[in-house]
């Protein structure tokens, strides 16, 4: 984690190196979900239906269809927030606001969490289902599924371990040196473009109507100096 930055993330505006964002372990732990869902939908889409004699599929998961619609939906659903969530490590390093930067931590929380639970309701599924199935003729798509289970299982591990970056990352907080003032209270900014610049010739102009304060303070001068100056009988 960066010193001087916010939420694990260093300071917007840095180079970026390709070999140390690919070496990430947030990086590495998104690219394995990616790949555990694709084997966990393209199984199912693959072997996982077949076709009757009267020209209806069916899923050989127990002839659950949805069996297989739920392990079909939950990997393409993983699959495509994978990628939104690598690119968001990319994209995670410019963000110069604060706020943004809360925001994104807390849908990767919620997100992995959520998507975590949800492989493991899968598994569960899926093996009660597989488990009262009858074998497939000639065994055809037994790999495919038992591959699918395998792979449900290991993905609520790799979506709880998201889940854990990313609490780390909110627990981090925000470090009192990022720059990134205006950006996290932007109260501030208004505060400051309400005074006006300053010029250096005004500290040498005299206030408004000092000279005209200085004559009437002479004149009473004088009127008191009179009044004490004539004899007294």
């Amino acid at each position: 984690m960066d010193i001087g930055g916010a939420y694990g993330g260093g300071k917007a505006g840095g180079a970026f190196d390709p070999i140390a964002f690919v070496q990430r372990p947030t990086v590495i732990l998104r690219a394995v979900c990616w790949l555990f869902a694709i084997i966990v939908f393209g199984c199912i889409s693959s072997e996982g239906w077949r076709e009757e004699a009267n020209g209806k599929e069916y899923c050989i998961i127990n002839r659950d269809g949805n069996a297989c619609n739920y392990a079909v939906g939950i990997g393409v659903i993983a699959f495509l927030a994978a990628m939104g969530f690598i690119a968001g490590e990319y994209l995670f390093e410019q963000m110069s606001s604060v706020k943004t930067r809360k925001h994104y931590v807390l849908a990767d929380l919620g997100f992995s969490a959520f998507w975590s639970f949800l492989f493991f309701i899968g598994f569960c599924y899926l093996t009660n289902q597989w488990g009262k199935a009858d074998d497939p003729p000639n065994g055809e798509g037994v790999n495919n599924v038992q591959a699918s289970i395998v792979f449900s299982f290991f993905s609520i591990f790799t979506w709880a371990g998201c889940a854990y970056f990313a609490f780390l990352r909110f627990k981090a907080g925000v470090d009192p040196s990022f720059s990134s003032t205006y950006e996290s209270d932007p109260s501030a900014a208004q505060q400051y473009a309400a005074y006006p610049a300053s010029n250096e010739n005004d500290q040498f102009q005299e206030a408004p109507f000092s000279g005209q304060q200085q004559q009437q303070q002479q004149q009473q001068r004088g009127m008191y100096t009179a009044d004490y100056s004539q004899p007294t009988y």
